[in-house]
């Protein structure tokens, strides 16, 4: 049923958090307004009433209608219920574990009652004043420990006058168990008192419809060895009738020879369930035991108890004797199944007859009557400790509610219900911690809250069970953050927990953890080739060897059984040789176009290239991770945990810097004692720059820099290139002509 009203009468006070705008709550009359607060500006419609920082009997108060959920109406029906018992709702911001019931409105019925019981609350604990605590309602025992009537319906020796009555309500204790009253003794309720009267009378009827034991004291021990052995004997007599029918089968019915050889060099103290399983006496085809001669020993204590007692006068016992000795005890037996008022045996009959002559169930039942009279007030009672978890509790729930106020305060000291304490973690604190109930759940959308989480299993020595907990990282780098890695969790309560890694959740932690994330992934990969490289070559070089040692023959060595080695082919590697010349010789060309160019361009270009370089490489992450950092939002977080979040719950770079707090240690210089003794780091600088220098300066007076523009300033290598003039001989042809004169 929807309690929401469409009035915009009250105005209301808005806050942007977290990215949205939210409806602040400041005072008691705002709380007063709820039911007209529109639900869709509500940050939260519903949260589990546990794993939250706030008393789970707080929570249960909470939750109207007990489904384990708090919901938008449940907070509307708490403000209406709490703000009709207060004459100043402000007292509600104070947060208070107790109130002076002066300040209790006594204008309404509900008010007149709470008031009431509170100070006789006061008054059945002694104390002065009119303050009253969450303390003073948490021992329901010592509230009603003086009082005679509680309201419960249970009565107790305290709660009668008479002598009798006491003896009575004792004798139930003792033979019921009775149950607990509000005080904290053990008493009776009605049910109980028609119950315990009911089995009075029915063991005395049993008892005077008795029937007498055929072998007295005895009776019960020798019935239960017939019981025992009747199936054993029954067995005999159908043994015996068949071997007189077949008489060569006897040896077969008998116990086997075979059988006790079996078992004979083992400890027959082990083997009695085999033993029993033999015949009870020997089969020799007449249907009879002769009570003289020996049983089977499994079987001889019950059976040597009932020949004593039940057949001390005969010599054999035939199939006859047998089922007459069942007659005999069968109208015992039959009276001792029909037991009743067992459970007032242990009183005695004497006892018994003399509460019953005495009747006092009919005075127990009225004060039992009087007692459960007083159910309202005592209801009322009750009802002042809920009063007291919802002063204290509900304002803080508020601000976690309708509101994340307590989550984007400034103020350290105050966090979230859903908060649970602090990881401390590679010379990090993680103030940002939660607890985790599904993890699978929880980690199936956590990435899309857009931050770095780590999530943990937590043990203590101090509670049983472990603790899953997911922490956020929102400064500094990833570090050492690896599955396994141990930390140290403290929650709420002080308690110190040994933590340890169990999954990461990989979103940028900050823009400078982002720039230096893809020379991270590039040195990675390149460790990652090496080692795959080093691993191949391992691999091979022992996949040879152990191939050479395997094709030894026997009494053989390797040397006679290796390959003739390969001639030498010369061409071969000079063409590799080449080949390697050729791409040494490209790259070189190619580094000193580049270095060359580099050199060539003015500083201020050379620095922007660097610049650009470096942000073609590290741009892009860097961009993402602003993004990323932007849109981060604990919605999907609280979601996984069982909330329903109505707003997006972001996190700005400024603010998730808070949430994490790095190790900072005061400017100051200090010596290693390990350090390697040597050089001062200022020398090495120094020797290291000089070095260099000397180094450019031979390759610029050998003019090997001459490429960069560089020439040495040795005249050898400033001699001017000769100049080739180029001379264009014209050649003259002459062209004789021959006349041949015919002679």
């Amino acid at each position: 049923m929807a309690i929401f009203t469409d009035s915009n009468k009250y105005k209301w006070e808005f806050v942007n958090l977290g990215g949205s705008s939210r409806v602040r709550i400041n005072s008691g009359e705002d709380i007063a307004h709820l039911p007209e607060l529109d639900p869709k500006m509500w940050t939260v419609l519903s949260c589990p009433v546990t794993g939250l920082e706030i008393d789970d009997k707080s929570l249960a108060y909470m939750d109207v209608d007990g489904d384990g959920k708090i919901r938008v109406n449940d907070v509307i029906a708490t403000s209406k219920w709490i703000t009709s018992l207060l004459k100043e709702d402000d007292l509600l911001l104070e947060g208070k574990d107790s109130i002076d019931i002066e300040n209790i409105d006594r204008e309404s019925e509900a008010g007149k009652k709470l008031y009431s019981s509170a100070k006789q609350i006061l008054s059945n604990l002694g104390k002065e004043g009119s303050v009253i605590s969450i303390s003073d309602t948490a021992d329901v025992a010592a509230i009603f420990a003086k009082t005679r009537f509680n309201g419960d319906g249970i009565v107790t020796e305290a709660t009668a006058e008479d002598a009798d009555d006491k003896a009575a309500i004792a004798a139930a204790v003792a033979s019921l168990g009775g149950v607990a009253d509000r005080s904290g003794a053990t008493g009776v309720d009605a049910a109980m008192v028609e119950a315990f009267y009911k089995a009075l009378a029915d063991y005395v009827a049993w008892q005077e419809a008795a029937v007498e034991a055929p072998f007295g004291d005895k009776t019960d021990a020798v019935i239960e060895a017939y019981n025992a052995l009747d199936a054993k004997v029954k067995d005999f007599f159908v043994r015996s009738k068949l071997a007189a029918f077949s008489p060569d089968s006897t040896a077969s019915l008998d116990v086997q020879t075979s059988s006790i050889q079996a078992i004979s060099a083992e400890n027959l103290t082990g083997k009695t369930e085999e033993i029993a399983s033999y015949p009870i006496a020997r089969i020799n085809g007449k249907p009879e035991i002769d009570l003289s001669a020996p049983v089977n020993p499994a079987w001889s204590a019950k059976f040597g108890l009932v020949k004593e007692v039940a057949l001390k006068d005969r010599k054999v016992l035939t199939e006859a004797d047998w089922v007459e000795l069942g007659a005999m005890f069968a109208a015992y037996t039959a009276w001792k199944g029909a037991k009743a008022g067992a459970s007032v045996e242990a009183l005695g009959l004497d006892a018994v007859k003399d509460i019953l002559a005495k009747d006092r169930k009919a005075a127990i039942l009225d004060l039992i009557a009087q007692d459960a009279a007083l159910a309202e007030e005592a209801a009322n009672i009750a009802n002042v400790d809920k009063f007291l978890y919802v002063f204290r509790d509900f304002y803080r729930l508020l601000r976690n509610f309708v509101t994340l106020d307590d989550f984007y305060t400034k103020d350290k000291k105050v966090s979230a219900i859903f908060q649970s304490g602090r990881l401390i973690i590679d010379q990090r604190e993680c103030r940002f911690c939660m607890k985790v109930a599904d993890m699978a759940k929880h980690t199936a959308s956590a990435a899309t809250s857009g931050m770095f989480l780590v999530y943990c299993d937590c043990t203590t020595k101090a509670k049983a069970g472990k603790l899953s907990i997911v922490a956020a990282v929102t400064v500094g780098d990833i570090g050492d953050l690896i599955v396994g890695k141990n930390a140290i969790y403290y929650d709420n309560d002080g308690v110190e927990w040994d933590a340890v890694i169990t999954k990461i959740i990989d979103n940028p932690i900050s823009v400078a953890q982002a720039f230096w994330s893809p020379y991270r992934r590039m040195a990675k990969a390149v460790e990652n080739l090496i080692n795959k490289s080093a691993a191949d070559k391992d691999a091979k070089i022992m996949a040879d060897a152990t191939a050479k040692l395997n094709a030894v023959p026997a009494g053989g060595t390797a040397a006679a059984a290796a390959a003739p080695a390969q001639p030498f082919d010369i061409g071969k590697f000079a063409g590799i040789f080449a080949a390697f010349g050729m791409a040494l010789g490209t790259l070189g060309t190619a580094l000193t176009k580049i270095f060359g160019g580099v050199l060539n361009m003015p500083l201020h270009k050379t620095l922007l290239a660097v610049v650009a370089i470096i942000l073609v490489i590290s741009g892009p992450a860097m961009v993402m991770a602003w993004m990323k950092l932007r849109r981060r939002n604990i919605a999907p977080l609280l979601n996984a945990n069982g909330w329903a979040v109505n707003a997006a719950s972001k996190i700005s770079i400024p603010f998730g810097e808070t949430l994490t707090d790095a190790a900072k240690y005061p400017k100051m210089k200090l010596k290693d004692p390990y350090a390697k003794k040597g050089l001062a780091t200022w020398k090495k600088w120094v020797i290291s720059f000089s070095a260099l220098v000397v180094a450019v300066g031979v390759l610029w007076i050998f003019n090997l820099l001459s490429w960069a523009g560089l020439d040495s300033p040795l005249p050898r290598y400033n001699q001017p290139d000769p100049v080739v003039e180029e001379v264009v001989v014209e050649e003259v042809v002459e062209t004789t002509v021959v006349e041949t004169v015919a002679e």
